[in-house]
């Protein structure tokens, strides 16, 4: 068994080692300096961790396990572009390097050779790894749609975010892990309880980034503190403080999002004083630790020796709980 750092360390390897020889370099400069900017590599991490459940010889699926971290970098290139980020990984984005015309094709041909590179698994998992692998990034678009129809709603419910996040950010770790499983040849049952896994476990960590963004330390977190209230961005926080204040905290409330102008460490101090209110940290870290407990019931199903388990079990607490 490989640690989880080993396997970071050999898919960094793998992908540094890339070198793009197509022309023109205007459309692969700025996939090579994506790539470059690095990153945790949590879900080819994941898949290699679900394939070395079963098997030894991860090296074979190096390349699945790139097509995985392709797309995401893809889904990245193009966030930043909508959402006009300066910044990525501490670096400018490629729409500011470059301008958002390079930032949309190249993201393209990064979707394109993520297909390529999945590909590259063998003949007998090919129709199911590709199809679960179109599916997810099908998915992936749902839930970005709803993200962005949540900005003009105030009447977004507690079930319709949990929905948005397990399309925009849970189903893509859910199925580096299944692919894993699916490539090491596990049973369906095992592969369908990563999945779960994977999923539950998705939704806690969007959970705990809604979390860390009003109470982390900025210095651990990697960004300032309170950019999701400056926005007014449609959390669990945020959808459970309105959902739970009274009628003059949901004035308050109220009064802060739809102020046109204001400090933003103001705004930011008053919203987090309503929070602090209504007790929102507790009621956000409830949910995170539900869906925590059931992601660790769904690895217990899996059926492999609880020691083969232990290195992933150690991996998703120190993911969880690096900043609470």
């Amino acid at each position: 068994m490989y640690t989880a750092s080993q396997l970071l360390d050999k898919i960094n390897k793998y992908i540094a080692d890339i070198q793009f020889t197509r022309t023109p370099k205007g459309l692969y400069e700025p996939i090579e300096y994506t790539l470059s900017l690095g990153g945790k590599r949590i879900r080819p991490v994941l898949m290699l961790m679900a394939y070395n459940l079963y098997r030894e010889d991860v090296a074979s699926i190096y390349e699945p396990a790139t097509a995985i971290e392709v797309y995401h970098n893809h889904t990245l290139l193009h966030d930043d572009l909508m959402d006009r980020s300066d910044m990525r990984r501490g670096k400018p984005t490629v729409h500011k390097v470059w301008n958002d015309n390079t930032a949309v094709l190249s993201g393209d041909a990064m979707l394109i050779l993520a297909f390529r590179y999945m590909t590259a698994c063998p003949a007998e998992h090919l129709k199911e790894v590709m199809e679960l692998f179109s599916l997810t990034m099908l998915e992936i678009c749902e839930g970005q749609q709803l993200d962005m129809e949540f900005e003009s709603r105030g009447d977004v419910t507690e079930d319709e975010y949990i929905e948005m996040i397990r399309l925009k950010t849970a189903v893509l770790l859910a199925g580096s892990l299944k692919i894993g499983a699916i490539l090491a040849g596990a049973t369906a049952e095992d592969a369908e309880n990563l999945y779960k896994f994977g999923m539950q476990i998705g939704v806690a960590f969007q959970l705990q980034d809604d979390l860390l963004d009003v109470y982390g330390d900025p210095e651990v977190f990697g960004k300032k503190i309170g950019g999701d209230i400056l926005c007014n961005k449609k959390t669990y926080m945020l959808i459970k403080a309105l959902d739970r204040a009274d009628a003059k905290q949901r004035e308050e409330l109220n009064r802060w999002l739809n102020a046109e102008t204001c400090q933003p460490a103001e705004k930011i101090k008053a919203v987090t004083e309503l929070y602090n209110q209504l007790d929102i940290r507790s009621v956000c870290e409830n949910k995170m630790r539900g869906y925590y407990t059931l992601a660790m019931e769904s690895l217990a199903a899996v059926g492999v020796a609880e020691e083969r388990k232990k290195e992933l079990k150690n991996l998703v607490k120190l993911l969880m709980y690096r900043e609470m």
